[in-house]
């Protein structure tokens, strides 16, 4: 995998809208809040942009801009500004020979999924599942999603155990052992590129899912649409991260765990759920495109090569 370096105090992190806007106001705040870790922040010009209401930006524009990151000699690393909806848009708009050949550290979650994605396959970049600046560190994060994403982004050596703070278990669905490199993210991202020249290969592969506020009977859409697709025949283990806001909205019917043990399960992949990374107060930085093993039958994932160089 081609892999970005390490971040030291003074290097350089550049600021990328690659699907919906912010306000100005959360803009400056996680800059300075960036600034305050020692790092010096470079924005690109779709960050302050807004196009049709949800969009920071043309297609164009935020692949331009995301081109001319990789591209930039000053730019060390490159972290999203935040998810919501845009990235699918952009994939094909992407210079992936120019992205191989400059790796950087690529930072991200929920619709960036969609980049993680072809980054991975595209350009066999390893990139970060982790917090973006103004849905995060502009929010403020908890001391356990912090030290995880600043390890992640300053360490040059592999991230090991990921372990949930004290009061989260994580739990195994199914029993075993299984290695590979992580991949996936959120689950709609995933479903959406089903089909597509950028659909997630998990063949030998570490399937990580999550997501928010999708009600089961959706999840259980997404996740059929996977099983039909063979992506659980093809992964060797699943890591199931945190599912906020997914609640049915009637009492009777089947919960996201109902869900999962309808439809996972049956497959017999060592399988473990609720891993503290996604869109909850805890999120924690997980490396994707790396090697990492997963002994579900004692509920534990370690990442055993590093995301950097």
């Amino acid at each position: 995998m081609n892999k970005g370096k390490a971040l030291r105090a003074g290097d350089t992190i550049g600021l990328v809208a690659t699907s919906s806007p912010a306000t100005e106001e959360q803009l400056v705040k996680s800059i300075a809040e960036l600034e305050s870790f020692g790092f010096k922040v470079k924005v690109s010009g779709t960050c302050r942009e807004r196009y049709g209401g949800y969009l920071a930006g043309t297609p164009q524009q935020r692949a331009f801009e995301l081109n001319a990151m990789f591209a930039d000699d000053e730019v060390d690393g490159i972290m999203c500004m935040r998810g919501g909806y845009g990235a699918p848009q952009i994939l094909h708009l992407l210079d992936y020979d120019c992205i191989a050949q400059n790796p950087k550290l690529f930072v991200g979650y929920s619709d960036i999924t969609a980049l993680h994605t072809a980054f991975g396959q595209q350009a066999s970049l390893a990139t970060l599942h982790g917090p973006m600046a103004t849905s995060d560190i502009a929010q403020g994060m908890n001391d356990w999603t912090a030290q995880y994403l600043l390890r992640a982004l300053t360490r040059p050596e592999p991230l090991g155990a990921i372990i949930n703070p004290p009061d989260e278990e994580i739990v195994c669905l199914v029993e075993g052992q299984a290695a590979g490199p992580v991949v996936g993210g959120n689950l709609a991202l995933i479903a959406a590129l089903m089909g597509t020249p950028y659909q997630l290969d998990t063949r030998g592969k570490l399937l990580f899912l999550e997501d928010i506020a999708e009600e089961p009977y959706r999840i259980d859409r997404m996740l059929t649409q996977l099983a039909l697709g063979g992506l659980f025949d093809d992964c060797a283990g699943i890591i199931i991260g945190t599912w906020t806001d997914c609640e049915p909205k009637k009492r009777e019917g089947f919960t996201v765990w109902d869900v999962f043990q309808n439809i996972v399960v049956p497959y017999q992949k060592p399988t473990v759920w609720n891993v503290q990374i996604g869109h909850g107060a805890t999120n924690m930085a997980l490396p994707l495109g790396v090697q990492a093993s997963l002994d579900a039958t004692s509920c534990q994932l370690i990442i055993e090569e590093s995301v950097t160089v």
